[in-house]
């Protein structure tokens, strides 16, 4: 069935939300006031469906500059002149924050923008064999579906060279056809390539060639990136930020102007907080589950002659044998968040200071219950677009031990 709903705001994850006839609706793809046609599924009280003709739109609508915009599933905003994603962020930030969190948040939550487009240090190529060629591109949203293109507006211009001359690689015989996927990784001047953690053997003519043409004779091998005068070592198991307009921003939103005695960092990754943390405090340990990691944080802390403690291991188990309390806790979890267990080891430390970096306000909203439950409150919050086009939101919160 066929209706006509008007879009009433926009909600985390890229949709729309409308309603019709008690059924939630998530529409991808529009701006809040728009009407549109979708198809409705009977019997459901939750659907999404794409629209299917558009009945009215916003006159803030803006022309998307990609090709393959709604197609690829990388992007969700390009539809949205920039100067208003931050403001739908961080609308959806408060109302996130509430309905999980219990937290009404009324004070300003600032917006550190940069450049939002080719702002992507790394990129996800894949490759699929259509009618007897190779071709490149990006997965459709939700699927493994190829959708090809020649190029990506977000990505920087050296992941953009790096794409061009592999598609002209692929539709060549000598191409891997069994090769379905690669990472490239930039800093503008070197490039990285990284292999899915279970491709195969890779020929090594294969990497001869991307040798001669990329200036890359093996995966993995560390690159080298620049933040606020820090330099970090980034292997190819490693995690780096991927705005490299906004890296030195967020480190900067993350450590304020905190010094102390002791610090911790966890899910410090190759220390782009922990090195700068070590300029401020007499001692500091980073702690990261990543052997590569953990490896590269060791180097870029010896490189930088700071006295930093690299441990490589389970945060949670970290913290369940750490009887100490420090001056300040930084934590940069992935999408997962922190996790009760982590929380609760937090409350029980209780550091006078603590700063949260999240890229998922659900599970910043349900961390943040748990530590104002056990004691703590959130000074303030600032959002860093790290993800302009998309819905991603990166906040910084920076919470005080009551």
């Amino acid at each position: 069935m066929r209706t006509t709903v008007r879009i009433e705001k926009l909600v985390y994850g890229g949709a729309g939300l409308a309603r019709h006839e008690g059924q939630t609706m998530f529409v991808p793809f529009v701006l809040p006031g728009e009407q549109v046609e979708v198809d409705v599924s009977a019997g459901k009280a939750v659907s999404r469906s794409a629209p299917a003709a558009w009945v009215e739109r916003s006159p803030e609508r803006a022309e998307p500059p990609c090709p393959v915009f709604a197609r690829c599933g990388g992007c969700h905003y390009q539809h949205i002149p920039y100067e208003h994603q931050g403001e739908f962020k961080q609308e959806i930030l408060r109302e996130t924050l509430r309905r999980i969190g219990g937290l009404q948040w009324n004070d300003d939550i600032p917006v550190v923008s940069a450049e939002p487009w080719g702002y992507r240090n790394r990129s996800q190529l894949r490759f699929a064999s259509l009618n007897g060629t190779v071709q490149t591109g990006f997965f459709a949203a939700g699927s493994h579906r190829l959708v090809a293109a020649d190029e990506c507006a977000v990505n920087s211009p050296a992941l953009s060279r790096a794409h061009r001359v592999l598609a002209e690689m692929a539709a060549d015989r000598r191409f891997p056809r069994a090769l379905r996927q690669l990472e490239l990784v930039t800093n503008e001047s070197q490039l990285q390539i990284n292999l899915p953690r279970r491709p195969g053997p890779m020929p090594g003519r294969f990497w001869r060639w991307c040798s001669e043409r990329l200036g890359v004779d093996r995966p993995g091998a560390p690159i080298t990136f620049e933040s606020r005068g820090d330099r970090f070592r980034v292997s190819g198991r490693s995690f780096f930020q991927v705005n490299r307009h906004l890296v030195g921003s967020l480190a900067e939103q993350a450590i304020g102007e905190a010094m102390g005695a002791l610090a911790l960092d966890l899910y410090c990754g190759v220390g782009l907080l922990t090195v700068p943390l070590a300029r401020r405090f007499s001692a500091v340990v980073g702690v990261d589950s990543g052997p590569s990691a953990s490896r590269d944080l060791h180097a870029n802390a010896q490189k930088a002659g700071l006295p930093v403690r690299a441990v490589q291991m389970d945060v949670l188990e970290f913290l369940r044998g750490f009887g100490e309390t420090p001056d300040l806790i930084v934590a940069d979890p992935p999408r997962a968040g922190l996790g009760d267990g982590v929380v609760e080891q937090l409350q029980r430390i209780g550091a006078p200071r603590l700063r949260l970096v999240s890229c998922d306000p659900a599970t910043l909203a349900r961390d943040l219950k748990g530590l104002l439950a056990g004691g703590y409150e959130v000074e303030t919050l600032a959002l860093v677009d790290l993800f302009p086009q998309t819905y991603h939101v990166e906040t910084v919160a920076a919470l005080r031990c009551r």
